[in-house]
This record gives C-alpha cells, structure tokens and sequence, in this order.
C-alpha cells in the first residue's frame, strides 16, 4: 500500500513517515517540498487517518489542486475527495461561510478584492473632504492591511499611542478615522475583505471556545506549505488548531523567505523550535533542478546572511555552466544585450522562447527590456499585468453576480446600478447614498424603498429604479433554480451587457466581447468540473463559482492560457518564486536597485534583499546570467551605478566575468570607466532612439556640448540629441549639481542633469 515511498529519496522517506508530533521540513530550492508534503497526506491516509481530519493549507489554489490530484492517483480518489485542502484564504472563507452567524455576518456575505476595497476607501476618502494625494487609497489600504495582518482592529488602532503618533508624524492623522469607517462600510455591504478572512477567524477561535474546539477535534493532523510566508494572523491560527495534539508538520524554506513587505514574518519558522521544544527537523538538501555550479553559487550568497537555518544544498546534476556576468554601459546596452543572446541562443540550440525568463528587482526595469525584444521581434509575456478577473467588462459582470447573491453589497451596486447606461446617474446615486447613511440602511435598501423615502425623485426615475431593483430580486430567486452558467447567461442578456458590447463593432469591444464569453466559458467548465468531493455532474451554483475566484491569489493568474506558453518570461523576483526556467537572466543587479536603496540601512532588510537574490539565483535550472550597468537613468536623472555587493560575495570559481566586466577598484579606474560609459551612452541611445522623423530637427553632434546652468535660462529654445527641440522651464541647482527642466515637443518634460546633457542654444 505504501509503495510510493520508494519514489522518494532517504530524507524525503523519513519527513513523510513521522507523522506523530510538530515536525518541520526545511526544503531547499527545488529540493521537492511539494512532493515530500504530497506523499506525506498520502500516507497519513495510507495509515487510515481519515481524509476530513487533515488540514492542508497552501497559498496557492493551483498547488492544493495539482497536490488532490496527485494523491487521488497514490491512494485512490475515494480517499482524496474529502481532504480540507486549500489556501489559508479558501479554507477560513469556507469554515466563516458556517460560523457566520456567530460574528453577525450572513453565510452569503461577499468577499472584496483589492480593487473593490480601493474603490471603497477612495469614496470614503472624498466623503470625508481629504485630499487623495496626502490619503492616498492604495497605502490607506496598505496601512489597514498590515494593521490587521498584526490583530489591531479600528478601535484598538485608534486608542494606541504609538500608531496615532506615527500617523500624526506622517501629516496623516485621518488614517484610524478611515479605517473605522472602512470596517462599518464592509459589515453594513455584509462583506469582508481578504484581510477580515483571517482577522475575524481569529476573532471565532478567540471568542468562541467551542468553535475552537469543534475544529481542533476535527483537524486532527495539520500541515502548511510555505511557512516562511506565514504572518502573525496565519501563525496564529495554526497554533490554536494544532494545540491540542500538535501533530504539526510545517514545510518550508528560510532561505526563500522574500515577502516581510506583506506581512510575512520569518521569525514564525526560525522560532518554530521555541513553539515547540521537541519537534522533530528534516532537511531536503538535494536539489533535482539546478546544474552544480548554479547550486554552489547561490549556496555561497545566502552564507552571508547571519539569520538563518544552516543547510548544505547539493546536486547530482552535471556541472554546468558557470554563472555569468556582464557588465552594460547603460540600461539600454543591458537590455539589448540581453534580447541578444536570447535571439542568438535560441537560434543556435533550436530553443523556445518559454526557456528564457529575465528577472528585474522593479517593474520599471521592464521598459527598456520589452523595447530591445521588440526590435529583435521576440514574443514577451510580462507576469504580473491585469489578470483576467481584473478586467473592467468581467468586473462589471461579476458585479452584477456579486449584487444578486448578496444585495447588500454596496461597491456592486455603485458599480452597475447604470450600466448598462438606465437614465440613474450620479445625482439619484448620491441621493440615495445620503439617505442610507441617515436612515441607516444600505443603498440597496433606500433603491428598494425609494417612493417611501421621499427623495425628490420623479416619476421616470423611481420607475427605472424599480425596474433595476425587479430585475435584481428577480434573477436573485433563480439562484439556486439554475446552475452556475444557465444563470449566468440570463444575467449578461437580461443586464443589458451583452446588448451593449455586442452591438459595438470597435476592436475594443469586441475584445471585451471576447472576454464576457471567456467569463462564460468558466462557468461551464466550473459546472462540468467535479466538486471539492470529485463529484461529477452536480448542481452548481453561482455563489459557488464566486467563492472559487473570489480567493483566486497572484500566483494562480500567473499564466493565463496557450497563447501565453511560448513567450519569453519578463517578471519581478517577487512574482517568480515558485517557478523555474532553463536559462535566466538577472537585469539591474545595482547597488541601490539590488539590493534596494531602501534595505540597507538595516541587518534584516538587508538579508532579505539577499534571500531575494537567492531566489532569482535558484530559478535557474541550466543557465543563470546577472547583468549589471555602469550608468542607468532612475527617478529623471542620470545616476553612475556599481555592482551590487551581491555580486561580490558569489565564490569567484563558480562565476565567470565576461570580457570587461570585472569591476575596477581604485576611484581613477571609477572615473576612467565612467567617461567610457557615457561615451557608450551617447553612442548606444543613438542606436536605439526613435527614427529620424521623432526628432526632425536634431543636429549633427558637433553641435552639441556640454551646457552649466548659467547659460540657460527659462523660455530658452534648445536642441537634445535624441529628444529634439524644447523649451527650458527652469534651471537649478549650480556647478556639477545644475539640471534643468525641457519641455520636448515630442517627449514632453525631461530633467537634465547638465554635466551629462549635450544640448544646442537654438534661442
């Protein structure tokens, strides 16, 4: 029965077999964590443990999946079905969805994603006459997200000292009074954000003894993926769970712990042995993905970082390629570089595009990269666009799911109420917001009772309002009378929406015509699917299908269909975790862009920039190749770079320095370099600036020389080699330090550092 165990090496063997008290698995990369966790549930279930007393928890939906799949083919699908496997997200919605009655939510109450708890505190924001700029949505919810993340609820924020200080010396004392009213708008919509999953399961464990109980029998055995990325709220939650008999087995990898800015705390597993003095620790040390010296190399960067569980990774794979570095003039020099070998590379060994992926520390990076593919007309996927759920015409469909399943959900009622265009626009809809905010009851309610409430509105307007509130109730009876896609379809026909892209032949709508059917094409294949249990042909309903991508994470949108499988892989580190491609390339690897300008000032940022680095490193699995430029232009200015100190600390017989790329040490050899680079600049952004009729009237380079601030003056007509023609609007600064602002006829405004911009007086 248990035969399966002989695909797995010794240390894999003995982490699947101790199934008794805490364990932890420290898993190298590409070491076959996933795999070691995978077998251990089938072995659990091997042994007669029943399948709804083990608690799996991933974070990712697409792991848990692949994971179920793989153990229904080890021990049968009859075991496999009722496992309690998913994201921490998926499996707390789910128990809340029973619980919900105890924390006074509905069991239909809807869950917000970023995009819609934005929208909310931007409205919340102009409610209350704040400047957006100062209170800006996204870091509103950022603050919110990371003060529930720690268990800090509104009134607990409010009332403490050090946090109100820290707001106030921010010039952002509103913060607490957003949030509060942020909370009170979610439970008025009966909605919860992603956040408020784990946030108020800790509430139910902590204020409902025999609901903590309840689940702690039941979950019997509990094992976590990925633990590095657990944060104080997850952490929490699985010590309550795992308390009464701790047969808890956590896997995962210090070495990869890279996400401290979302609230990922790598305390949680290095102090695993504090939480529980007699665990048992298993290392994975093979790794089966990497050549050796991509292995060695990584091995010798993470042994920098004092924080850390020591392990040895090792290969048996071939050696390998040494890892290379090469040294650009600039980021356009880099990026073209590296289209270069890739177009080279693939011609020469008959490779396709999907075995290249270059990673970037930051989104802006990807700028000059994607223009250097684009020349070589190689075919590039950047990770981490507008997933499809995202996308306006499938947020407005979902908002009209969302509305009928669970009326009070205001931001889905903001959102459709006239769209399709009804004839009830801004002035009903704010009517109608004042008016639920005095009476107290949701927008929903006040549309329902509109004639009651005597708003002032005439008559065409409380008929249109009926006319929506009919429709919505109307389709709202059916919702367990058809499955997920039949009423889907009657929702997009009886909405308006398909008569309103439908009827428009522009390109745009007919790409969001396309995506309203793809969106149908889901729920068909969500109503074929078997069920959580591995049912087939069961009755599934809407709300069903809106649980299921409502808890959709980053990770699971990464690839988003056949078009996309032979592409070249652009991404950040922060977005490749998890994947592998045979060659990559590591761009910007830069002092003050890698590792971050903002991480050096302390040991721990710093050994996360490090972790990062691993990462990237790690992703390799034949070729890796970091890059690095002399002279890169970040934040409008021209900035003089050096190899990061990453580089450095890699073993120098693992890597291999391509010709010239070896940095130089004494401060001549600095400045010598420097004036190569910007001779190479000029000469380099020539070659891939904009044809000749961006820029009509540049003139020959003699023309142009080097300006001081003293010569310009605003008003000023003047030539750039590569921008053409503008007009200074200011000048600052003096000495080396001067630069001024150029309005460009064909580039709008630039910031030029004058010691560096070769410009023509014109007048």
């Amino acid at each position: 029965m248990t035969d399966f165990l002989n695909e797995l090496n010794e240390p894999q063997q003995e982490a699947v077999k101790a199934t008794e008290g805490p364990v932890m698995v420290i898993a190298g990369a590409g070491s076959g964590k996933t795999r070691v966790l995978t077998y251990r549930i089938a072995y659990l279930l091997s042994l007669g443990i029943e399948p709804f007393n083990i608690l799996s928890l991933t974070f990712t939906n697409k792991a848990a999946r692949e994971m179920k799949e793989r153990i229904a083919q080890l021990v049968g699908h009859s075991k496999a079905k009722s496992l309690w496997m998913g994201t921490f997200h998926s499996i707390f919605a789910r128990i809340l969805r029973v619980e919900s009655d105890k924390l006074g939510f509905p069991a239909n109450f809807t869950i917000y994603d970023t995009d819609d708890s934005k929208r909310l505190i931007k409205n919340i924001i102009k409610e209350q006459n704040l400047d957006d700029k100062t209170y800006n949505p996204g870091y509103v919810l950022s603050r919110i997200s990371n003060a529930k993340n720690n268990l800090i609820g509104p009134i607990d924020y409010n009332e403490d000292f050090e946090i109100q200080s820290a707001d106030t010396a921010a010039r952002k004392p509103k913060l607490g009074l957003l949030y509060s009213i942020y909370q009170q708008r979610l439970r008025k919509a009966s909605a919860m954000d992603f956040d408020d999953l784990l946030f108020n399961t800790n509430v139910l464990l902590r204020d409902f003894p025999d609901v903590l109980y309840k689940y702690q029998q039941k979950f019997t055995y509990i094992l976590v993926d990925e633990y590095q990325d657990t944060n104080f709220s997850q952490y929490l939650i699985v010590k309550k769970l795992a308390a009464n008999n701790e047969n808890l087995c956590v896997v995962g990898d210090d070495a990869q712990s890279i996400y401290a800015f979302r609230g990922a705390n790598i305390a949680n597993i290095l102090n695993f042995k504090k939480d529980y003095p007699d665990y048992k620790l298993y290392k994975l040390e093979q790794n089966y993905r990497s050549t050796q010296n991509i292995v060695n190399a990584a091995n010798s960067a993470i042994a920098h970082n004092k924080d850390q569980i020591f392990k040895k990774v090792w290969t048996q794979n071939e050696q390998g390629e040494k890892v290379k570095i090469y040294k650009a003039a600039n980021e356009a020099d880099e990026a073209a570089w590296i289209a270069g070998r890739i177009f080279e590379w693939r011609a020469q060994q008959q490779l396709p595009n999907s075995a290249f992926a270059i990673l970037y520390r930051t989104n802006a990076q990807s700028r000059a990269l994607e223009e250097a593919l684009r020349k070589l007309n190689i075919p590039y996927r950047i990770y981490g666009g507008v997933s499809f759920y995202q996308r306006k015409e499938v947020k407005d469909v979902l908002a009209y799911f969302r509305l009928i399943i669970n009326p009070q959900d205001e931001e889905a009622f903001s959102r459709i109420i006239n769209f399709p265009a009804r004839g009830i626009g801004d002035t009903t809809l704010n009517k109608l917001r004042v008016a639920a905010e005095e009476k107290g009851i949701s927008l929903w309610e006040a549309a329902l009772n509109a004639p009651a409430l005597q708003l002032g509105f005439n008559a065409g307007t409380l008929n249109r309002l009926q006319e929506f509130t009919l429709m919505i109730k109307g389709l709202g009876t059916q919702l367990f009378k058809y499955n997920a896609f039949e009423l889907g379809e009657k929702i997009v026909n009886q909405s308006g929406i398909r008569k309103f892209y439908f009827e428009d032949d522009s390109p745009e709508s007919i790409n969001r015509k396309e995506n309203i059917e793809e969106l149908l094409s889901g729920l068909k294949d969500f109503v074929m699917a078997p069920n959580e249990e591995g049912e087939e042909n069961t009755f599934r309903t809407l709300d069903e299908f809106m649980q299921d991508i409502a808890l959709l994470t980053d990770a699971d949108t990464k690839t988003s269909g056949p078009e996309d499988t032979n592409k070249v892989s652009l991404m950040t580190i922060h977005a490749a975790k998890g994947l592998e491609f045979p060659y990559v390339f590591i761009g910007g690897v830069e002092e003050n862009l890698f590792p971050s300008q903002l991480s050096i000032g302390s040991r721990a940022e710093l050994e996360e920039e490090r972790r990062l680095f691993y990462v990237a490193l790690t992703r390799a699995m034949r070729q890796a190749t970091i890059t690095w430029a002399e002279t890169r232009f970040r934040y409008g200015n021209f900035n003089f770079c050096e190899p990061s100190r990453f580089i450095d600390e890699l073993k120098p017989e693992f890597i291999d320095y391509l010709p010239g790329a070896k940095p130089k040490k004494s401060q001549q050899a600095k400045q010598e370099s420097f004036s190569e680079s910007f001779k190479n600049f000029r000469k380099v952004s020539e070659a891939t600036s904009q044809p000749a009729q961006s820029a009509p009237d540049a003139a020959a380079d003699g023309d142009f020389v080097i300006l001081t601030g003293a010569q310009l003056m605003p008003d000023m007509k003047v030539q750039h080699q590569r921008f053409g023609t503008g007009t200074v609007a200011k000048v600052e600064g003096g000495g080396p330090d001067a630069k001024a602002t150029v309005i460009f006829a064909n580039f709008g405004k630039k910031q030029l550092l004058l010691k560096f911009a070769r410009l023509k007086i014109v007048s």
